[in-house]
């Protein structure tokens, strides 16, 4: 059973998120040569304070 674990910063809409788990469950039973019903997608959201990119937070002003 394939577990595709998504990290992303919150704000994401339900419907973003949805279209997601659509599209990549289809791809990665293609890919696998596995059922849809065999993948999960887990989204686990960030908090813009809790991640950094080149040394700075997402929350800090650009």
């Amino acid at each position: 059973m394939p577990i595709i674990r998504v990290e992303l910063l919150e704000g994401r809409t339900v419907e973003q998120k949805r279209e997601f788990a659509e599209v990549v469950t289809r791809e990665g039973a293609r890919i696998l040569r596995c059922t849809p019903e065999a993948i999960n997608v887990v989204f686990a959201p960030v908090a813009r304070e809790d991640w950094a990119v080149a040394g700075k937070l997402a929350s800090d002003p650009k």
